[in-house]
């Protein structure tokens, strides 16, 4: 991904596409409608093109330059023999089901891009990506995702105790975006005591953040970038089930979300625990990895007017403070004839989009160009109309509310602006 944060030809992402790129992905829509009309499909798998061979990661996304090198392309995977047989009675999904996880995981995102995702995860293989998403589905669905967007800060208290503590003590905050425009999240692993808060709560927190961060993310950035500040770690900071946690949801269940990963001045003691979590990490994730010693080097990375006083060289005056809910503040969701409206209209797009994917996967080369402008078009609208749902059906955050100076970061147009204090 390029600093203006717009990918190169061929690295995957919508509007980049190869042609035999854009045929794996109509492979893949196709066999998830299959799927989910015949609860059952079976995938025939082709020789990987070489067109089809991953392009290095630092050419496509995050920082590159990791700790482990210049991230070079992954390697191909053998081809899935004998044919793949799948179906939704072995996943543990009706087709109900698989329908409502693929628009409750889409949001405001382009559909392509959530199952280009996928396809990227698994070099193209288009069994291996389908296997990859239905997982997905049924994990977010067993993990109850979704309580994560429709209940509000309250009344995820209620549920998991101490979960407003950890959004209040600063043990991570989000904040601005990087020189690719990435959202930088900055994680203060020396203020976290795995025996201060039940770890149900801290998976929940965890989830919190990867779905309230996906809104932070503007298009046709893809990713976030992490900082883990372990300036004051101490081996009684070190939780290796939320370290495993983490792993496990960037790479099997957000794949393609991570651009970078700083780990910020860590001190000696860390090694020996970097030495039991290395093995843990996908080579991929793991060429995302950078090592930092001194506050210069995020520089190299985020610009001096978006980092933090609190780094060397930072101009940013920002301090993180949260923003408790406003009494209110979800009073929408109660508007039941609203959200069934924009709700309608929301599902009237989703039919059209699928629509005209069904036309797109069997077109000719001649009726491509109008399909897939058709197609963006919808996308487009399905943006707009989610955003105008979305209080209906989400619950505020601390990034919907608005600072002492009446700014906000997320609009009701779903775009992010960023208060930097300079």
């Amino acid at each position: 991904m390029s600093l203006t944060g717009k990918s190169a030809a061929g690295t995957g992402h919508v509007g980049t596409l190869t042609p035999d790129q854009t045929a794996a992905l109509k492979k893949l829509w196709a066999a998830i409608y299959e799927i989910q009309e015949k609860g059952t499909v079976t995938i025939v798998p082709e020789p990987v093109p070489e067109t089809l061979a991953p392009a290095p990661v630092a050419a496509s996304t995050g920082w590159g330059g990791g700790w482990f090198g210049s991230a070079p392309a992954a390697p191909v995977e053998p081809v899935v023999e004998p044919p793949l047989t799948l179906t939704l009675e072995e996943i543990g999904l009706t087709p109900q089901e698989l329908h409502a996880a693929l628009w409750d995981n889409v949001l405001c995102d382009s559909p392509d891009s959530l199952v280009l995702r996928f396809l990227r995860a698994r070099k193209w293989h288009v069994g291996n990506g389908l296997t990859m998403i239905l997982k997905a589905f049924k994990w977010r669905q067993e993990q109850h995702v979704e309580d994560v967007k429709t209940l509000g800060d309250d009344e995820l208290e209620k549920e998991y105790p101490k979960f407003k503590d950890q959004l209040e003590m600063g043990k991570f905050y989000v904040h601005g975006v990087d020189k690719q425009g990435q959202p930088v999240v900055y994680l203060n692993v020396g203020l976290h005591r795995p025996a201060d808060q039940e770890y149900r709560t801290l998976e929940r927190l965890t989830l919190y953040l990867m779905e309230t961060g996906r809104l932070l993310i503007q298009p046709p950035v893809e990713t976030v970038a992490l900082v883990f500040d372990l300036s004051q770690f101490g081996l009684s900071n070190m939780d290796y089930n939320l370290v495993k946690f983490l792993v496990q949801c960037f790479e099997a269940y957000y794949p393609e979300s991570l651009g970078a990963i700083m780990v910020h001045r860590s001190p000696f003691v860390f090694w020996g625990v970097w030495k039991i979590i290395e093995p843990w990490l996908d080579p991929v994730v793991a060429s995302k990895i950078r090592f930092t010693s001194t506050d210069a080097e995020l520089l190299e990375l985020i610009p001096a007017e978006h980092l933090p006083t609190t780094y060397e060289g930072g101009k940013d005056k920002f301090v993180y403070q949260y923003l408790p809910p406003v009494e209110g503040e979800n009073d929408r969701m109660k508007d039941t004839a609203t959200r069934a409206k924009f709700q309608a209209e929301w599902d009237a797009l989703a039919q059209q989009f699928e629509a005209k994917t069904r036309a797109w996967i069997v077109s000719k080369d001649g009726e491509k160009d109008t399909l897939g402008k058709d197609r963006a078009d919808i996308v487009r609208q399905l943006r707009t109309q989610y955003f105008k749902l979305q209080p209906y059906i989400r619950a505020r955050n601390q990034f919907n509310r608005k600072d002492a100076t009446g700014h906000s970061v997320l609009q009701d147009d779903g775009t992010a602006i960023w208060n930097y204090q300079n």
